[in-house]
């Protein structure tokens, strides 16, 4: 069994605390024609390389019922600034147009094999994997992107055609896993093609 989720694959559930004071499960969500969940952090240069262009793709597909949930898994024992005080500060800054869900545990990450910050996870109606991988070719210098394959693989599965492209590798910082060092990843998880 991989690591990662692979295409064709249901969303595993969830329950975690947001930066709103809420908690969300899966059911939450279930309005949306498309969920793309990503996991994301507070520090990485990675994710705030590419948070603005995230956003815009956020904004471009709200209309057309798309939604967006960032997690963070990161161990804040590795980084204090992914601390979930840290998280809350950074949505009050940032006013970023998804829920910003907190994955203490590391559970979630592990059941949807996240590999790098950011990584992206888009899932049709019935919750089946449609894409994973990056949002974009170059998401530390995002204005110097020229690929956008999270929105390439929207645009087709909102056309209701198959993603012609459902895997690529994230591009990023290691997710930060708790009682290890910063660069470490599970023996298991590799690249996805």
């Amino acid at each position: 069994m991989a690591f990662t989720l692979q295409p064709g694959e249901k969303a595993p559930d969830f329950a975690l605390p947001a930066t709103d004071g809420k908690t969300y499960r899966l059911p939450d969500f279930e309005d949306a024609p498309v969920l793309v969940i990503f996991f994301t952090c507070n520090h990485c240069p990675y994710v705030l390389g590419s948070d603005e262009t995230t956003r815009a793709t956020a904004e471009k597909f709200a209309s057309r019922g798309v939604c967006f949930v960032g997690i963070n898994s990161n161990s804040d024992q590795t980084h204090p600034e992914d601390s979930f005080q840290h998280m809350v500060a950074r949505m009050e800054e940032k006013r970023f147009p998804w829920v910003y869900l907190h994955d203490e545990s590391q559970d979630v990450a592990r059941a949807y094999g996240a590999l790098r910050t950011p990584h992206f996870y888009a899932f049709d109606r019935d919750r089946k994997l449609v894409y994973t991988g990056r949002a974009l070719d170059n998401p530390r210098e995002a204005e110097k992107s020229t690929v956008s394959d999270l929105e390439s693989a929207l645009e087709e599965v909102l056309a209701g055609k198959p993603v012609s492209v459902p895997l690529t590798n994230p591009i990023g910082c290691n997710v930060k896993w708790r009682g290890q060092d910063a660069h470490w990843m599970p023996a298991e998880a590799c690249d996805l093609v």
